[in-house]
């Protein structure tokens, strides 16, 4: 039986209490399991500045890029569908794709970020980032390739997965749209009952909205909703980047069937083979380019990019990371917009959903999320 180190746990809930008291976000929702069983299940803070609403266990987030993660398992369970190979050029499946060097660029590329694109938060200045074909005609026409892809290690906060999910739309025997594919094909067979592609309706009252506090660098236009972050309130959203919302406790049960190598409660969504190969470092050495910026801008050493298929993974060495220092190499999981992230950790044996109220900046919250885990994995004995 795996073992808990009590007061330690105990300490990491003192320490998230710490950071809000000091201002730092406002609060967070975090679960963390060992094995079967749940160890860690708190919900600290507040939802807002105001501190007037308390957060609750049940609250619903909005994920941004933690959506990347629903998209790549999609992509994954395709592939072993046989729909098609992480070795098929996109342009295969996406005939509009073309233009060198991006058309020789494979579902591999796309997945592991190295498709040679420049890295755009918009295909189009100041466009709705609501609706899964616009944001495919826009990619297409206006973010053409940089370099031949498997070159460099480009973090991608768009297009590669508007180009996915396209992919998974075209494919889908059933010619089914991208909310209702996700809704059956992944957040139904997991339980995942308080998640959905946009914001259902039904979820609105316990959904808390994202504080961005000058952190996020674009808009985020929903042509429902006014607002210059209406898309992430809007129920009619397909963005599969960033459409999603959740609460931790959906999240959890997410990377609890990735822990447990791609099933749960009896449903099998991933064999484990392709779950072993994705929590594996696909990017060598190369440096993400995102964040050789952030790392520079903080005065620390550049990390390797340790990009696995969908998945950021720890890998070898001390630099500042996510997933903390105590890790072990195949650790995995994502993250989302300075407030979001999940890992796993299959040497410890350990599932960790963290969800948060008040954006932080990149730099801040890598440091934040790389202490917390820490402290998580000292815990396990």
């Amino acid at each position: 039986m795996s073992r808990i180190w009590q007061e330690r746990l105990d300490h990491l809930k003192a320490v998230i209490e710490a950071d809000i008291e000091r201002g730092d976000y406002f609060g967070a929702v975090l679960k963390i399991g060992r094995g079967d069983v749940v160890v860690f299940e708190e919900a600290i803070g507040h939802a807002y500045a105001d501190k007037r609403r308390p957060l609750k266990n049940d609250d619903v987030f909005s994920l941004f890029s933690v959506t990347k993660a629903f998209t790549n398992v999609l992509m994954m369970k395709a592939i072993e569908e046989g729909r098609f190979q992480l070795t098929t050029k996109v342009k295969e499946v996406l005939p509009e794709f073309t233009g060198q060097p991006r058309e020789e660029a494979t579902f591999y590329h796309l997945l592991t970020h190295t498709a040679g694109m420049p890295g755009v938060w918009s295909p189009k200045p100041g466009m709705y980032l609501d609706r899964l074909q616009e944001l495919f005609e826009e990619s297409i026409a206006n973010v053409h390739g940089a370099t031949p892809p498997g070159e460099r290690c480009d973090y991608s906060p768009l297009v590669n997965h508007v180009l996915m999910g396209t992919a998974l739309v075209r494919t889908d025997p059933k010619g089914r749209n991208y909310q209702t594919l996700l809704a059956e094909d992944l957040f139904e067979p997991l339980k995942m009952h308080s998640t959905s592609m946009g914001l259902r309706a039904d979820l609105n009252e316990r959904h808390v909205r994202p504080d961005m506090r000058g952190t996020v660098p674009i808009k985020h236009l929903s042509r429902n909703l006014e607002g210059d972050h209406a898309l992430f309130e809007d129920p009619e959203v397909e963005a599969p980047h960033v459409g999603c919302a959740s609460t931790c406790g959906d999240l959890w049960r997410f990377a609890e069937m990735l822990r447990r190598e791609g099933e749960l409660d009896g449903v099998r969504l991933l064999s484990p083979r392709m779950v072993r190969l994705a929590r594996k470092v696909h990017t060598g050495d190369k440096p993400n380019e995102l964040y050789r910026g952030v790392a520079l801008r903080a005065g620390w050493e550049v990390p390797p990019a340790n990009q696995g298929i969908g998945f950021q993974v720890r890998g070898e060495g001390v630099f500042h990371h996510l997933f903390g220092q105590l890790s072990s190499p195949e650790t995995f999981g994502n993250y989302g917009a300075g407030s979001t992230m999940f890992m796993v950790d299959p040497e410890a044996d350990l599932s960790f959903s963290f969800l948060s109220a008040g954006v932080m900046t990149q730099a801040a919250n890598i440091e934040r999320m790389g202490k917390l885990s820490d402290i998580a994995l000292s815990a396990c004995l």
